[in-house]
């Protein structure tokens, strides 16, 4: 079955930088389109990024624009999201998702496959 393990989060101070792995297996990877999702405390899931099947086609939300960036090593499996600059608002969980064509609904969390998170908190 497909499975998407986000790893690399924790606790960092604003201002500093972390880098979030997503390690795919089950799905033949070069195929899909990965986004990176976020849900922080009291707030709905939110659409940070994405990227397509060669990176040359890359999203941002306009919260994390110019400040983090996406990218992904097909060979291994695995998609990447380097955030720099941290600020509070940053702090949440982060998803790793799948999604073999994507489209509108992407950005609203309409992905095929996702990951169980791993949590990213900023402290002042």
């Amino acid at each position: 079955q497909v499975q998407l393990e986000e790893s690399g989060g924790g606790l960092v101070q604003a201002g500093d930088s972390l880098r979030l792995s997503c390690a795919a297996s089950g799905l033949y990877f070069s195929t899909y389109y990965m986004g990176w999702f976020r849900q922080a405390p009291g707030k709905e899931r939110e659409f940070v990024g994405a990227i397509g099947w060669s990176g040359i086609w890359r999203r941002y939300a306009d919260s994390v624009k110019g400040r983090f960036t996406i990218s992904r090593d097909n060979p291994k499996s695995t998609v990447f999201l380097q955030m720099d600059s941290l600020k509070l608002e940053d702090t949440a969980v982060y998803y790793c998702a799948a999604k073999r064509l994507f489209d509108s609904t992407a950005y609203e969390g309409g992905m095929d496959y996702w990951g169980k998170g791993t949590l990213v908190t900023v402290s002042s």
